[in-house]
């Protein structure tokens, strides 16, 4: 589909996979915080530290999903593709409202029972993350006997500021695929993708096969194409190749020595001589022997 087709211009609706390039920030207390973006230069000028294979540029996005807060995701309904928006959301639209209930007291017994708390290189201070009893919180108060934890989301209470531009819808179903891969999961570059409208064929790459991520992210991504695409069949490929053993190099064969080197008796010689000392047998045997008289 070309850039100047209607379809690729015409307004985005909810469900559409396109590619969005955006910068999230994060206002309140008096200071304004990156919270996302996909311009390296922006994160580059925010201080942001440098992740380890991240990539940079517009990333697949489902309008009206759930990868945004629902608030900033109703907002980008109707975006025309190439239109560039900045909008801001109150803190109830994006990340809610502050609870105080949600802030908790526990004892110093209770949170050094925790398994991330047993391990070796465990930590504790302010805004450290902890899990309890399923939820997420992060330690805002610390003394030798409390911890209070907050499980308020880390920018709750706090306005977004939103920039906002599709470039790109997706349409082919290849590129479809890989989109709904990357939403769930990541890494959609390195699965091995086949489609021939009825059977769609995801091979998954060797370092996501043991992946717990993979493995919680499969039921959604199969859900997901099943809505989208709507397959005859799906099938995910794991291949586990048996690696071949190198063969030991093989002694090399001891030398025969040439005749030259070691001159040996023919067979028939050793019968034709006689054996060691039966010359002078002989010899005793005849001398023993009386002399006839007729001699």
């Amino acid at each position: 589909m070309s850039p100047e087709s209607p379809r690729a211009t015409a307004p985005t609706a909810a469900g559409d996979l396109v590619r969005l390039d955006y910068d999230l920030w994060a206002e309140g207390g008096g200071k304004t915080e990156l919270l996302d973006t996909t311009r390296e230069e922006v994160a580059q000028e925010a201080n942001v530290p440098k992740v380890e294979g991240r990539t940079w540029g517009p990333r697949p996005h489902e309008i009206g999903g759930d990868f945004f807060p629902a608030g900033i995701e109703t907002s980008l309904v109707g975006l025309p593709v190439g239109d560039e928006v900045t909008r801001e959301f109150a803190p109830a639209e994006a990340f809610g409202e502050r609870d105080p209930n949600l802030i908790e007291l526990f004892t110093m017994h209770e949170i050094e029972r925790l398994p991330e708390m047993r391990r070796e290189d465990a930590h504790l201070d302010l805004g450290t993350v902890l899990t309890i009893n399923g939820r997420r919180g992060r330690v805002v108060t610390l003394t030798a006997a409390r911890v209070r934890v907050d499980f308020n989301p880390p920018f709750a209470g706090r306005k977004v500021r939103g920039r906002f531009r599709v470039t790109e819808r997706i349409t082919e179903p290849a590129e479809e695929i890989r989109a709904i891969v990357e939403l769930q999961y990541g890494r959609s570059k390195e699965f091995k993708v086949e489609t021939d409208g009825k059977t769609i064929t995801l091979q998954v790459p060797d370092l996501s096969r043991y992946d717990l991520r993979w493995i919680n992210a499969k039921p959604r991504v199969v859900d997901r194409l099943r809505q989208k695409l709507k397959p005859h069949a799906i099938r995910i490929v794991e291949e586990y190749v048996t690696p071949v053993e190198k063969k030991e190099k093989e002694a090399p064969a001891a030398e025969t020595p040439s005749a030259e080197a070691a001159p040996s008796e023919p067979a028939h010689a050793k019968h034709a001589h006689p054996a060691k000392g039966s010359a002078k047998s002989a010899a005793k045997a005849a001398a023993a022997e009386p002399e006839s008289k007729d001699a």
